[in-house]
């Protein structure tokens, strides 16, 4: 029988994002952020071809980005609310890790197995984040999506996207359980 890890696998069935608008300063410091980070770069990556890479986005950045969010959506007509909802984040976050999928070009591995893997760092910092205490969510939004907002504010390249747009501060209060899927209903059993 394979050695359990009980701690981790109740960590696992248990764990719970924590709502970016219920996520307070301070955010982890750097030396504090680091662990979080190399846990997330052990995340699979077929050929090892590291394709993903992250940005800190410290306060007064993601402020900065917050006005560019406002500016971005204005320019292409988003909706208001929209622009407020997605600007919310920016402007009450203390920290932002922003998983960049940075493809390589691989006859080995696929495309989509590359893509998979930035989701799978995304997962790996947010259930890091959460294993050391902090408060995190996993965002995304219809800036992420954006071409000119992620060169403008980020500064990717054009063979690059936002995977996921982690934020990581303190939690002021632990959301409810919500449902969870039936893994029965979701599951097929193969035997012969």
């Amino acid at each position: 029988m394979p050695e359990r890890n009980d701690a981790a696998l109740e960590f696992l069935l248990t764990r719970r994002s924590r709502p970016a608008k219920t996520l307070t300063g301070p955010g982890p410091m750097r030396d504090e952020l680091m662990p979080i980070l190399t846990a997330a770069a052990r995340t699979p990556d077929h050929g090892k071809l590291e394709p993903w890479r992250f940005i800190v986005v410290e306060k007064p950045a993601l402020e900065r980005l917050g006005h560019q969010v406002t500016a971005r959506g204005e320019a292409l007509g988003i909706d208001p609310a929209k622009i407020t909802k997605e600007r919310h984040a920016y402007d009450t976050s203390p920290l932002a890790v922003v998983v960049v999928e940075s493809p390589k070009a691989s006859d080995k591995v696929p495309a989509i197995e590359q893509t998979y893997s930035a989701g799978a760092a995304c997962l790996a910092l947010l259930n890091a984040a959460l294993a050391s205490g902090w408060g995190a969510n996993w965002l995304s939004g219809w800036a992420s999506l954006d071409r000119d907002f992620i060169r403008d504010g980020f500064g990717l390249e054009d063979h690059e996207s936002v995977a996921g747009i982690l934020h990581i501060g303190t939690q002021t209060v632990a959301p409810p359980e919500r449902p969870r899927p039936d893994v029965d209903a979701i599951t097929q059993w193969i035997k012969d």
